[in-house]
C-alpha cells in the first residue's frame, strides 16, 4: 500500500511538474541590447508592472524604465511599457533606504549586482547593496506586493517620489492614518495626460520624516507639482516591511476596491505563487516538446511577452477613464490599454484569434468604446491617451481578422461603421489620399509608408463590408486597396515617392528618411499583403518576383540617409528587428518556393532569438517581435490578417499542443500537413459571398523641371503601357479661361509659370488626377551657401532659399533646409547693383525635433562681394521651450540701399540645454526662403 501511494505521489508531481510552464519564462530576456523590455512582476495582461527602474531620463534603450546595461536601482515602480520606442510610465516610484532619508534621486538611488538578482514569471528580486536591502515583488492584476528585508538594524525609509520619470502636471498624496495612504498622479509624457490613483498600505506604522513639496500642505493632505515624501520607522536586524499597492485609472475609490478585492492577502508566498498559476494557465495554452531547455526558455518567454500587454485598465467593478476622460463601466467585457497596433496587427493579434477569442473580442470593444468615446479607433493608443505614434488606421485589421475567423462577442456593424470612420478622416495625408488615391511628399511626410498601409486598411474595412454584404462599401474600398499602384515604379520594382507629379529622385532603395516609417524602400517595397499576386503580376510573374524576394536578402546591409536606431537584424536589407520586414520570408510561398521560407525562417528562429539579456534582435514592441517567434516555430504565420488562413513553413519543434477554447486540441509536429496548417483553428470558417469591384487605373507621371529659366519640356507617362492620356495646363494667364482636358500625343513645352493636370484612362476607367506645378524663375540671382546642408534636408538644392516657393509647417515633407551645429551664412549675388528697401528670410521652430530659431539673423551689404556693411540685426523673441510647430520671417525694412550682393548670416541656437530631451546634442537651423526688395 506504502509503495503505491509513493508512485501515486511520483505521478501527480509529474503531471504538476508537466503544467509548470513559467518554469521557461527569463524575463531578462530583451533587457539588454535594442530588446527595450523590463524584468519585474506582472500577471497575464496586468495592470500593474511592478519593475526596477535603472534609467530615470528618456534615452532610447531605457524605454521600459530598465536596461541590463546599468548598475544603479533608482526605486519600483508600478507601470512599464514593454519593449516599445518611446520612453513612459513608470508610476507610483517606491524605494527603501536606511539612515538619514534623502529625496534626491542621486542619494537615494543603489548600486545592485545582477548576482543577486533573480527574475521569473510574476516575481522580481534584489540586493540592494548601498543599505543591504533585499527586495521581493509579486502581483496580482491590479495590486503590487514589495517585501523589503533590511538586513542591518537602524532607521528605515520608504521614498515615494512622485517626480519620477515623467512630468508631473499634479500630484497627491492624503495621509489616511500611519499606516495607509492615498495617492492621485497626473503626469505627461508620450501619453499626454496620464491619471492614476493608489492606495498603498505598510505593514507597520510609519512616520512622514522629509518632505519635498512645492504646493499644499495642510491636515496631512499635501499638493504640488513638486511631491516626494519620505516614511520611516526603526527596524531590528532582519526585519521585513511588507507593502501593498492597489493601482486605479478611475479614483481613490476605485484604488480602495481593487485593494480590497486583490490586497487582502499578507502571505507575499501565496500572492506570488498564484502569480506563477496564473502564468502556467496561459502559457499551457501551447505545449511544445524539445530536449533543449534554451529554446523552451525563448519559446515561453516570448508567449510571456505577448501575454504581457494590452493591459486591463479597469477596475474590479467594471469602472474605466474613457478617451474623453470620463468615467465608465465596462459591463460585460475587459477594457484594455497599450495598444501598439503597428506592429501588433501582424502577428500578436492574429495569435490571439488562435489561442484567446474571447479576450480579442473585448479588445475590439475596447476599440469601439474609444471609437465612441474619442472620435475614432485607436492608433497607438497608451493610458487613455491617443498618442497618434506611428502610421495606419490598424485597429481595422485586428476587427477584420477577428470577423474573418468567425469571432464573435462585439457588434459587428458598430465595429464597422467605427471603422469606416477612420478611413474618412482627413488627417495624416488622408484627404489627398482619397482624393488621389495615393500621398505624394508635396501631401504629406512618411508618404509612401502610409499609402501602403492605408491601402492594406482599406482592404481590410472592404473584408468587413462583404462580411455585412454592404456591396458599396466593398467596391469602394476594394478599389481603395489598390492605391500602392499609384507608388510602384514599373521601371525598378521599387515604392518609391512621388513629388510634383512625378517620380522623387535622386532615388536610392536603402535611402532611410521622411518618406517612408522607421525604413526604406527595401522594406515597404513588398507591403502589399493584401494583394501579393497583383505585386507579383506587376514585376512580370513568380520567377522575377523570386527575384526580387532575393534581392532584399543579397542587398549590402549598411543603410544610407538618416540613421535609424530601430532597423536591426539584418540579412541584407531584410530587417527582422523591425516589423515591416515580418512577411517578407513568406513571400516565397506564393511564388512556389517553399524551401526559401523554410532557410530564411530557420536562420531568423536559430540565431535573432536568444536566451540572454540581449536576445532580441530589436524592440520586444508589445509583443509582436515574440508573436513572430511563437507562430514562425508552429509553422504558420500571418501575411494577410483578415483572410482565415496561415501561411505555412515546417514547425520548429518536434511536437506542439494547441489547446483551443472550444476544448479541443490540435496536435503539430513537423509531418503535419501544409494543407492542415493553412486552415489551423479556421477550418469551419465560411467565407462571405463576393462581390466584383472595379481595378484602378493608375495615375500618370508628369515629368518636367520644377524650375526653369525660359522654358520646359513636359512628358507624361502612364505607369501602365497602353493607358490613354488626358491633360490640361493652366499658366499665369488663363484665370479666367475656362480648359478642358485634351488627348496627350507628346512632349510639349511651357514658358510660364504652369500647372499640368493629368489622368489615364483604361477600358473606360479613369485615375485619379496628377497635378504637377512648375515655375519660371522669379529673379536670376545667384546663391553661394558657406555651411554645409544637412542631407537629409536640402529642399532639392540652394537655389530653394530663392525660388519663391515657401515650405508649410509639416517640414517633413522635405520643403526646408536644415543645418545642424552651425551657424548658416548664404550670399546672394543678384548680378548687378539694385535698390534694396526689404530684406526677409523664413525660419522653423520644431523644439521636440531639435529645430529652433535662430539667436539673431543679420543682413549685409556689398557692392563688391568682399566689403560688407551690417545692414540690420534682428534677435529672436520666440522662447525655445515653446514646442509649437511655427515658422517666423524675420523681416525688417531698410534706407534705400545700392547693393550688388546680400549675405545672411544666422546664428544657431547652440547646444541643446538640459530641459530638452536631447540635452547636450545639436541644434538644427531650418531656413525657407530669402526675399529682398
Amino acid at each position: 500500500m506504502k509503495k503505491r501511494l509513493i508512485l501515486f505521489s511520483l505521478f501527480i508531481t509529474q503531471i504538476i511538474s508537466a503544467q509548470n510552464y513559467s518554469q521557461y519564462v527569463n524575463p531578462f530576456i530583451g533587457t539588454g541590447g535594442h530588446g527595450h523590455t523590463f524584468p519585474g512582476a506582472i500577471v497575464p495582461f496586468g495592470m500593474v508592472q511592478l519593475s526596477p527602474d535603472t534609467r530615470i531620463d528618456s534615452s532610447w534603450d531605457g524605454c521600459s524604465g530598465y536596461h541590463y546595461s546599468d548598475s544603479v536601482i533608482y526605486g519600483f515602480s508600478h507601470t512599464h511599457l514593454n519593449g516599445t520606442g518611446v520612453s513612459d510610465y513608470g508610476d507610483i516610484m517606491l524605494m527603501p533606504t536606511m539612515g538619514n532619508p534623502s529625496l534626491n534621486n542621486k542619494e537615494y538611488s543603489s548600486k545592485f549586482s545582477h548576482k543577486n538578482e533573480k527574475a521569473s514569471a510574476g516575481f522580481y528580486s534584489v540586493k540592494l547593496d548601498k543599505n543591504n536591502i533585499d527586495v521581493r515583488l509579486t502581483t496580482t492584476t491590479r495590486v503590487g506586493y514589495h517585501e523589503y528585508t533590511f538586513n542591518n538594524a537602524g532607521n528605515a525609509n520608504i521614498i515615494l517620489d512622485l517626480n519620477h520619470r515623467d512630468k508631473l502636471l499634479e500630484g497627491e498624496v492624503r495621509i489616511i492614518n500611519d499606516k495607509t495612504i492615498e495617492v492621485f498622479r497626473r503626469s505627461e509624457a508620450w501619453a499626454t495626460n496620464q491619471y492614476i490613483y493608489a492606495r498603498i498600505e505598510f505593514s507597520k506604522p510609519m512616520k512622514i520624516s522629509k518632505k519635498d513639496i512645492n504646493g499644499k500642505q495642510e491636515n496631512n493632505f499635501f499638493t504640488g507639482t513638486k511631491l516626494a515624501l519620505a516614511f520611516s520607522t526603526p527596524v531590528k536586524k532582519g526585519e521585513k516591511i511588507h507593502v501593498k499597492v492597489a493601482i486605479s485609472p478611475t479614483t481613490y475609490e476605485g484604488a480602495a476596491k481593487n485593494m480590497l478585492a486583490e490586497g487582502t492577502s499578507n502571505d507575499f508566498e501565496s500572492v506570488k505563487v498564484q502569480a506563477a498559476n496564473a502564468w502556467d494557465k496561459e502559457l499551457s495554452k501551447i505545449e511544445v516538446t524539445s530536449n533543449d531547455k534554451d529554446k523552451l526558455t525563448i519559446f515561453y518567454t516570448a508567449l510571456y511577452h505577448v501575454f504581457t500587454q494590452p493591459n486591463i485598465n479597469m477596475d474590479v467593478d467594471g469602472k474605466y477613464r474613457g478617451r474623453d476622460h470620463k468615467l465608465y463601466t465596462a459591463n460585460d467585457f475587459g477594457y484594455y490599454s497599450v495598444f501598439s497596433l503597428w506592429d501588433t496587427f501582424r502577428g500578436a493579434h492574429p495569435l490571439m484569434t488562435l489561442i484567446d477569442r474571447k479576450r480579442t473580442a473585448d479588445f475590439i470593444n475596447t476599440f469601439i468604446k474609444q471609437y465612441e468615446q474619442g472620435g475614432k479607433l485607436p492608433v497607438w493608443e497608451l493610458a487613455s491617451n491617443e498618442t497618434e505614434c506611428m502610421i495606419g488606421y490598424h485597429s481595422v485589421s485586428v476587427i477584420a481578422d477577428a470577423m474573418a475567423k468567425g469571432i464573435t462577442g462585439f457588434d459587428y456593424e458598430k465595429a464597422f461603421q467605427a471603422a469606416k470612420n477612420s478611413a474618412m478622416l482627413d488627417i495624416f495625408g488622408l484627404n489627398a489620399y482619397k482624393q488621389n488615391n495615393y500621398i505624394s511628399i508635396d501631401d504629406e511626410h512618411e508618404s509612401v509608408s502610409k499609402t501602403v498601409e492605408y491601402a492594406y486598411d482599406d482592404w481590410c474595412i472592404a473584408q468587413m463590408a462583404k462580411i455585412l454584404g454592404k456591396k458599396e462599401d466593398y467596391q469602394y474600398f476594394m478599389k481603395r486597396s489598390q492605391s500602392w499602384k499609384n507608388l510602384y515604379n514599373p521601371k525598378n520594382g521599387f515604392m518609391q515617392p512621388r513629388k510634383n507629379g512625378n517620380w522623387y529622385e535622386p532615388f536610392e532603395p536603402r535611402e532611410v528618411n521622411n518618406n517612408y516609417t522607421e525604413g526604406n524602400s527595401w522594406h515597404y517595397s513588398y507591403s502589399v499583403q493584401q494583394d501579393v499576386p497583383g505585386l507579383i503580376e506587376a514585376h512580370g510573374g513568380k520567377e522575377k518576383f523570386e527575384q526580387f524576394i532575393d534581392a532584399i536578402f543579397s542587398a549590402p546591409e549598411q543603410t544610407v540617409g538618416r540613421e535609424q536606431a530601430d532597423i536591426t537584424g539584418l540579412m541584407g536589407q531584410y530587417a527582422q528587428g523591425n516589423e515591416p520586414s515580418h512577411h517578407i520570408a513568406y513571400l516565397y510561398n506564393f511564388v512556389d518556393k517553399p524551401q526559401k521560407t523554410e532557410e530564411k525562417i530557420k536562420y531568423i528562429l536559430d540565431n535573432f532569438y536568444k536566451n540572454a539579456p540581449d536576445g532580441l534582435i530589436g524592440n520586444e514592441d508589445c509583443g509582436q517581435m515574440s508573436a513572430w517567434y511563437v507562430l514562425s516555430t508552429m509553422g504558420i504565420y500571418s501575411v494577410t490578417p483578415g483572410k482565415p488562413e496561415w501561411e505555412t513553413v515546417t514547425p520548429y519543434f518536434d511536437e506542439i499542443k494547441l489547446h483551443l477554447e472550444d476544448g479541443t486540441t490540435r496536435i503539430i509536429t513537423k509531418n503535419t500537413s501544409k494543407a492542415e496548417l493553412k486552415k489551423l483553428g479556421f477550418e469551419n470558417v465560411k467565407p462571405a459571398k463576393d462581390f466584383k469591384y472595379s481595378e484602378l487605373t493608375a495615375s500618370p507621371v508628369i515629368a518636367a523641371d520644377r524650375l526653369f529659366d525660359f522654358s520646359s519640356k513636359v512628358e507624361i507617362t502612364p505607369l501602365n503601357p497602353g493607358d490613354k492620356i488626358y491633360y490640361m495646363t493652366l499658366d499665369e494667364g488663363d484665370a479666367n479661361v475656362r480648359k478642358t482636358f485634351k488627348v496627350y500625343k507628346e512632349p510639349f513645352n511651357i514658358y510660364k509659370t504652369t500647372q499640368v493636370s493629368a489622368y489615364a484612362e483604361r477600358k473606360g476607367e479613369k485615375s485619379s488626377v496628377t497635378v504637377a506645378n512648375f515655375y519660371r524663375r522669379p529673379n536670376h540671382w545667384e546663391i553661394t551657401i558657406n555651411s554645409s546642408v544637412n542631407p537629409q534636408y536640402t529642399a532639392g538644392g540652394k537655389l530653394a532659399l530663392i525660388d519663391g516657393i515657401n515650405g508649410s509647417e509639416n517640414w517633413r515633407k522635405g520643403e526646408w533646409q536644415g543645418y545642424q551645429g552651425q551657424n548658416l551664412e548664404a550670399i546672394i549675388d543678384m548680378q548687378s547693383p539694385q535698390e534694396i528697401t526689404k530684406l526677409s528670410s523664413t525660419y522653423l521652430q520644431d523644439s521636440r525635433a531639435w529645430i529652433l530659431m535662430p539667436k539673431k539673423v543679420e543682413y549685409y551689404a556689398s557692392m563688391n562681394g568682399k566689403d560688407y556693411i551690417l545692414l540690420k540685426t534682428l534677435d529672436n523673441t520666440i522662447d525655445p521651450k515653446d514646442d509649437k510647430v511655427q515658422i517666423k520671417d524675420f523681416a525688417t525694412e531698410i534706407l534705400p540701399t545700392e547693393a550688388r550682393y546680400i549675405k545672411v548670416k544666422a546664428y544657431f541656437f547652440g547646444k541643446l540645454p538640459e530641459w530638452h530631451q536631447g540635452a547636450g546634442g545639436d541644434s538644427y537651423i531650418f531656413i525657407d526662403e530669402i526675399s529682398l526688395k
